[in-house]
């Protein structure tokens, strides 16, 4: 395809950007100044974004100063779990406040399975954005989708009226051949035949056999979308899915929206924008530096986000949720869960516990953290009560308003997870966890999160009667559950 010529440029850059601005700003401060019955609801969902990286949660390498304050003014959860230690299912629940396993939705696809016409969010399922477009919200969703490659699945056919970005697992940051960024690539071996790291010449290009695998074909039959039409972009994809975001929220400012802004960052390939990767010299490690750069440019853009609800007004009524679809992939991106064991995959804690943070000026006082399991179904919960949109009998989740709002506490809940021989359940202190060993199950192991947050102690032994009592818990649940859709 012929690129298209860049436009003349303006002789006063500065002036013209700052009419630009100014006439943004304006556009937005028109709208109806009434504090709205309805509040807008913002999902920021990151990617492969470990526990243990943000200020907030204890991370101090890489300055998260955006999100560190979109924590400081509303609610920071420390337990905060999803449903799935990978992307597609964890997804499927956040956006359905379904456990995904009741209908099937158990596996990640990747590569060619995103284009398998039986594969994708069941078509019953009804997603909040269905809920909420029911009522009158405008809905879009700017980012990661991967509940579906095929057009049944298409996010405008599950609720959402705007769409930008891609249906698969994941996408280049930038088009090739890869202008203005280094690029990190998993090989199996190295030009010279070797193993190890190989750097281009130009040092634009590393390559690494330290998985033992090649970097996936993320954007085979994967473009990039403007609802269902491919379209070309220049910028880096963390930057345009800012601007695609702001674009929509100045769009709709005057009527309630739900926007789902699915980043794909900081999901491999690891592509750093040079302009931040110059901002961390001081970390030895390329591998590490290129992360910083990627979780820099994000915490970046939801700095911006947040700044267009503040000038179009909208801050206040707007319910703000940020999460992480699953933990974070320490081998493949350096991703820290710290102080807890385990990594995207695992049910071990560091592959479902996440950053959660909810904010909502009008309603949620700054401030507070609490320590009480949540899980992501909560949030769409909350959206859909927050909303006053009428109650889903089929949800899982729990309106967290109760407990933000009077400090209410839940009941104690148990929470489940499955995924093929992988099986885990929660109940208080207490964690049921059985990972695969060779491919098959392996066997329960017992842990007492309150004083093993790490879980290094193995109580299964010293505990057969508790033990027993939560298995035959997570076996009843495991029998309700639909059988996986492939």
């Amino acid at each position: 395809m012929t690129p298209t010529p860049p436009a003349s440029r303006s002789p006063f850059p500065a002036v013209r950007l700052l009419c630009s601005w100014l006439l943004i700003v304006l556009s937005c401060f028109a709208a109806d100044p009434t504090p709205r019955a309805r509040p807008n609801v913002l999902f920021i969902v990151a990617d492969d974004l470990g526990y243990g990286e943000l200020g907030a949660y204890g991370g101090k390498e890489i300055p998260t100063p955006h999100l560190d304050r979109l924590a400081a003014g509303g609610a920071r959860f420390t337990e905060g779990y999803v449903t799935a230690s990978f992307c597609a299912p964890s997804r499927a629940a956040l956006l359905t406040g379904r456990y995904q396993t009741r209908f099937g939705y158990e596996s990640n696809p990747t590569g060619a399975l995103n284009a398998d016409p039986r594969i994708g969010l069941p078509v019953g399922q009804r997603t909040l954005a269905d809920h909420l477009r029911g009522i009158g919200y405008a809905t879009g969703l700017v980012g990661k989708w991967h509940l579906g490659g095929t057009p049944p699945f298409h996010p405008q056919r599950r609720g959402f009226d705007d769409f930008f970005g891609f249906l698969h697992e994941g996408h280049t940051y930038v088009q090739p051949p890869w202008p203005g960024v280094t690029t990190w690539l998993r090989r199996t071996t190295l030009p010279d035949g070797g193993k190890g790291r190989w750097t281009s010449p130009d040092g634009r290009i590393i390559w690494t056999t330290h998985m033992g695998r090649n970097e996936p074909d993320y954007n085979a039959d994967n473009p990039l979308l403007r609802d269902s039409q491919p379209v070309q972009e220049t910028a880096h994809l963390t930057e345009a899915f800012t601007r695609e975001a702001c674009d929509f929220i100045t769009r709709h400012r005057t009527q309630p929206f739900f926007l789902y802004l699915a980043f794909n960052a900081v999901h491999s390939p690891l592509q750093a924008d040079n302009r931040y990767l110059a901002k961390f010299a001081n970390i030895p490690d390329i591998h590490r530096r290129i992360f910083a750069a990627l979780l820099a440019q994000l915490d970046d853009s939801v700095g911006t986000v947040l700044a267009r609800l503040r000038e179009c007004d909208l801050e206040r009524d707007t319910l703000v949720v940020f999460l992480v679809d699953n933990g974070g992939a320490t081998r493949e991106l350096t991703s820290s869960n710290a102080p807890l064991r385990g990594e995207k995959g695992s049910l071990f804690e560091g592959g479902i516990r996440v950053p959660f943070i909810l904010r909502w000026p009008a309603r949620v006082p700054a401030g507070r953290t609490f320590d009480t399991p949540i899980l992501s179904m909560d949030a769409t919960a909350t959206a859909l009560a927050a909303a006053g949109a009428p109650a889903d009998s089929a949800a899982d989740g729990m309106d967290l308003i109760p407990l933000l709002t009077a400090g209410t506490a839940p009941a104690e809940r148990t929470f489940y997870w499955r995924a093929g021989p992988r099986a885990a359940l929660r109940q208080g202190p207490w964690k049921l966890l059985r990972e695969p060993v060779r491919g098959q199950p392996g066997p329960w192991q017992l842990y007492h999160l309150a004083t093993d947050l790490g879980e290094t102690t193995d109580l299964a032994a010293r505990e057969p009667a508790r033990l027993a009592d939560l298995t035959a818990a997570w076996e009843t649940w495991s029998r309700a559950q639909a059988a996986p859709l492939w």
